[in-house]
């Protein structure tokens, strides 16, 4: 298994360069050169396993033995997914009108992210060890990522974890999940603007290559390849306990699946259509807030940036720049890494680009999908818990939306992705109406440190945070270089 740029510049690095990596040096991002088909006779197989033991079998697809041998494979996974609040790891709930909800939000950081973060990060420390290697992790978040990166890196010895969060545009809970590590290895930023505004100089940082090779500079958002690769895991779960499969004839066709995402950055959905491209028949619905970029590219070919990015009570999929969509749009159209190239160079410098007609259809053959409101949000996590006394994180809720206002297709099963505890987002909840119980974990946070570096919005912000993130960076691998903590070298709020 070997892996390629979607920019058509890089062929051939193995598992272990694309996950010690951030973007390809082309700019572009890494996908498998092939992708495996699973076939009836896999998936019944794979049934009766559980979610870790299913993830293993996932992985063990896009990591070669003598990178990982399967008998380590099996250990790391099954550490990484050791701490999770329930026994099965995820959790699906099945609720009145055919509502099903897959909760992946059972990890320490109480989203999603945890489940491929924990499982990238115990990859990244066995190489790491493996050739006595350090490495700096640097992370753009709109919310979760930051969060889940800290918490699964935090006081690893080969790692520092450098994380710039958009400040007043989190939850609390959010900021409290990164700012009270005090851990030396873990550097937090807070950066005046929105997510899509951070990913701009953190992207050219990427493209650095001396300060890339000199640190060692990785990323754990889902620009790494291994967090796609791992939430694959998510739709095949859902297939095998959702779709019908158990009761289908040996020898029918598939049952199809429709399986509804929340989206922001687009890594799951980019994941989903990975599984659809594998040979399982699901029927994709990206669905988004008010940032609906998503939703104009695949009903129109639209695919460019509002003027700004608009706040909502949906803020981990307050994004304007879906950079996962990248993958989607190598994928189908035939692995063209030239047309990819130049349809992201294009939206990179205009913000704006129009799909060729031939990719827009396949596209919109692939998935469909919505966009909803705040009012949308607040509607359906208040008809949830009346129906069901089921309570919906408010980007669940925006998936929910969808069963709620677009009936299934007969005869055909349905699952909603639930991304997030609501106890994260607590002022959605109250805007509902509704009240919670808040699990020790949050509470404890009010009574913590936090420490944490103020990155201020100047004249010319973006070349201003990356001259300064780059010192930034540079400075905690000349502090590791010596011995000391760097938050002793520099004044922190």
């Amino acid at each position: 298994m070997q892996y390629c740029s979607t920019r058509g510049g890089v062929q051939g690095w193995n598992f272990q360069d694309v996950l010690l990596s951030g973007y390809a040096p082309d700019g572009g991002m890494f996908m498998p050169e092939t992708l495996p088909t699973l076939t009836p006779d896999t998936l019944r197989s794979w049934s009766s396993l559980s979610y870790p033991q299913l993830v293993t079998e996932v992985c063990s697809l896009f990591i070669p033995t003598e990178l990982i041998p399967r008998a380590d494979l099996d250990g790391l996974v099954s550490a990484a997914l050791s701490g999770f609040a329930v026994p099965g790891v995820v959790s699906l709930a099945r609720l009145k009108g055919g509502l099903c909800v897959l909760e992946l939000f059972h990890g320490e950081t109480l989203a999603f992210k945890d489940l491929a973060m924990t499982c990238t990060v115990r990859f990244l420390d066995y190489f790491l060890r493996k050739e006595s290697r350090r490495a700096i992790v640097l992370v753009g978040t709109s919310g979760d990522t930051g969060g889940s990166a800290i918490h699964s890196a935090r006081g690893l010895g080969g790692v520092d974890v450098v994380v710039v969060y958009p400040r007043g545009r989190i939850t609390l809970v959010q900021e409290k999940q990164m700012i009270t590590c005090l851990e030396d290895n873990i550097h937090v930023f807070a950066a005046d603007g929105s997510s899509d505004d951070i990913d701009v100089p953190i992207r050219r940082l990427f493209s650095d290559q001396e300060l890339v090779k000199q640190h060692s500079l990785m990323s754990l958002n889902s620009v790494n390849w291994s967090r796609v690769m791992v939430q694959l895991a998510h739709f095949l779960y859902a297939y095998l306990h959702v779709s019908g499969l158990e009761q289908a004839e040996t020898g029918a066709p598939l049952p199809a699946l429709e399986m509804v995402v929340p989206t922001g950055g687009a890594g799951n959905i980019a994941a989903g259509c990975i599984v659809k491209q594998m040979g399982i028949p699901l029927c994709l619905v990206a669905m988004t807030n008010a940032n609906d970029i998503v939703h104009r590219t695949v009903q129109s070919g639209d695919f460019s940036m509002a003027t700004n990015v608009t706040q909502t009570m949906a803020p981990a999929i307050d994004i304007q720049d879906p950079y996962n969509m990248e993958r989607v749009f190598w994928l189908l159209s035939g692995r063209d890494g030239a047309l990819v190239k130049g349809m992201m160079e294009e939206f990179q410098h205009s913000h704006r680009h129009t799909l060729p007609e031939a990719l827009h259809k396949q596209l919109s053959q692939v998935l469909t999908a919505g966009a909803v409101r705040d009012e949308g949000i607040v509607e359906t996590m208040q008809r949830c818990w009346k129906e069901n006394q089921y309570l919906l994180c408010p980007h669940t809720a925006v998936a929910v939306w969808h069963h709620y206002h677009c009936p299934p297709t007969t005869g055909v099963n349905r699952c909603c992705i639930a991304t997030a505890s609501p106890a994260k987002f607590q002022e959605a909840v109250q805007k509902a109406g509704l009240t919670l119980d808040l699990p020790e974990a949050v509470r404890a946070l009010d009574k913590m440190s936090t420490r944490y570096l103020a990155l201020e919005r100047g004249q010319d912000w973006s070349k201003d945070w990356e001259g300064r993130l780059k010192q930034h960076i540079q400075a905690i691998g000349s502090a590791r270089q010596r011995g000391v903590a760097y938050y002793s070298t520099v004044e922190c709020n």
